[in-house]
């Protein structure tokens, strides 16, 4: 059973996906259940039941995050579709992918296999990506915090930078200018500009306003990043910028996040395009050969369905800004919640169950840890919440309106209040959906709880009429895990916390 959300109501739209059948026999990361595997809905109650039956989630290890590779692999393919459908045939166009939304070295292999590049906003994101394969041509760094030593690595490696402020476009100046450091070559300097190999644009805000969070809006007037166009001056300014630096030649902004709709980030998109038109009219050529458009597709948290999608964005870029596609621009796009988010699924155990002032209560073990935007932040960020026995199957029953718990030591730490799903109990699971972005990457050190495992899987499609043989290899039902991350033990939160220098503070 499934809690849906719609107009932030709590509803349950009646649908069931039973998988029945157990265990095939197979060695763990191998084992069959009923269902096409083709549908994603029926493919995560496949991957629940199978994480039972593989000892995945135990009272021992009472969470687990669940990636669904299928679907990764699905949301890649139409990310690349929609803007191959819009764009004049031959424009470069690269799709790096935000790395912040599920910093994890197999997810990002596993992108980079699919043919989309990297985003990273700091050098433990950089690292991230470099260790995945992603190759620095592939590679964007955005930051609106990037240390001289930052951009220096990144000019070695020929990363492409967007600079953010023009101090830091003064600090590219300096680097570019007189050599920058080749930090894989100690004492090694590479000179002037006509050697640097790093794409270089500027970031701009083009202030055209907020979405329903105010916190992720990125456009408003008064946003940290980039520079604000409609300040007095800035405008000029940046066109300034560009012709006396001819090795500027991409221009950069980002509009886009949950809670902002898609007419106000093409709105974005089409400022910064006008910015490029004039900014190559005045220069007598197409000194800007790129336009990086930032990322920022909403999500819809509320039910199965992936909209808005990628092709409907792409399409309404056509119509707002046709001459950004036409081929006389090259394309950089930064999504990344979008491509992972209804891919992922955190999976609790229920330790306990209670009721207080009449209203039962589930207490699991996923809470602020994982969710902490849904716990500190619940309007913005519902998630739906999905019911199994304890042997993986979708739990039956009428809705009662319950609370969702996690373990954490504070009142708030809720994943889901007066939650209408069939009664939970003792040893039942629950899952909170659509957490492949940002949930169970990001993890929220409170209590010093564990960082969960995760782990990505794949369903062998079912074949009308093809023998079906238990355990093997390829075999339709068959479910098979991954390791992303093993789950963090309780030795290693002790080292993090300083271990090392347990008497450090005696003799202060």
């Amino acid at each position: 059973m499934v809690s849906e959300l719609h107009n932030g109501q709590n509803t349950d739209d009646g649908t069931r996906h039973d998988t029945n059948g157990g265990s095939g026999g197979g060695p763990r990361g191998a084992t069959r259940v009923s269902g096409s595997g083709t549908d994603p809905a029926a493919r995560r109650d496949q991957a629940v039941r199978a994480a039972v039956a593989q000892g995945l989630i135990t009272g021992e290890e009472p969470v687990v995050a669940l990636l669904d590779v299928a679907g990764i692999r699905a949301s890649a393919a139409a990310l690349r579709t929609a803007f191959d459908e819009v764009t004049a045939p031959g424009t470069p166009v690269l799709h790096a992918f935000a790395v912040k939304a599920a910093p994890l070295v197999p997810v990002l292999r596993l992108l980079h296999e699919q043919g989309i590049g990297a985003e990273v906003a700091s050098p433990g994101e950089l690292a991230l990506a470099r260790a995945a394969g992603v190759p620095a041509a592939r590679t964007v760094l955005d930051s609106p915090a990037k240390t001289a030593a930052e951009l220096s690595e990144a000019l070695a490696l020929g990363i492409a930078v967007n600079a953010d402020n023009p101090q830091e476009l003064a600090r590219i100046d300096a680097l570019v200018g007189s050599g920058h450091v080749d930090h894989r070559q100690p004492g090694s300097r590479q000179p002037g500009p006509d050697r640097v190999r790093s794409p270089l644009g500027l970031r701009v805000n083009p202030q055209i306003g907020a979405g329903s969070i105010g916190a992720l809006s990125t456009a408003t007037a008064t946003s940290k990043f980039g520079v604000a166009l409609r300040d007095e001056g800035a405008r000029a300014w940046v066109v300034r910028a560009y012709l006396d630096r001819p090795w500027l030649t991409r221009l950069h902004t980002h509009s886009g996040s949950q809670g902002v709709p898609l007419e106000l980030m093409a709105q974005g998109v089409r400022t910064a395009y006008e910015l490029a038109e004039e900014i190559n009219a005045a220069a007598g050529r197409p000194q800007i050969d790129t336009l990086d458009i930032g990322g920022g597709l909403p999500v819809n948290f509320s039910s199965e369905e992936e909209t808005p999608s990628y092709a409907a964005y792409a399409r309404l870029l056509k119509d707002t800004v046709p001459g950004l596609l036409d081929g006389r621009y090259g394309l950089v796009t930064e999504f990344g919640r979008s491509l992972l988010a209804k891919h992922g699924t955190v999976l609790a155990r229920v330790e306990y169950t209670k009721s207080a002032g009449g209203r039962p209560i589930a207490v699991t073990h996923a809470g602020a840890q994982i969710a902490t935007r849904t716990v500190y932040d619940p309007v913005s960020w519902p998630l739906r919440i999905a019911a199994y026995d304890p042997e993986g199957r979708p739990k039956t029953g009428p809705d009662v309106a319950q609370d969702v718990a996690g373990p954490a030591c504070f009142a708030g730490d809720l994943l889901a209040a007066d939650r209408p799903l069939p009664l939970l109990e003792q040893g039942d699971l629950v899952a909170a959906l659509d957490t492949g972005a940002y949930y169970f990457s990001n993890h929220y050190a409170y209590n010093s709880l564990a960082r969960p495992g995760i782990h990505g899987f794949t369903v062998a499609p079912q074949t009308p009429g093809t023998a079906q043989t238990p355990g093997t290899p390829g075999t339709p039902g068959t479910v098979r895990f991954a390791t992303v991350r093993a789950p963090q033990t309780v030795a290693e939160i002790v080292a993090e916390a300083g271990e090392a220098y347990r008497d450090a503070l005696l003799d202060s």
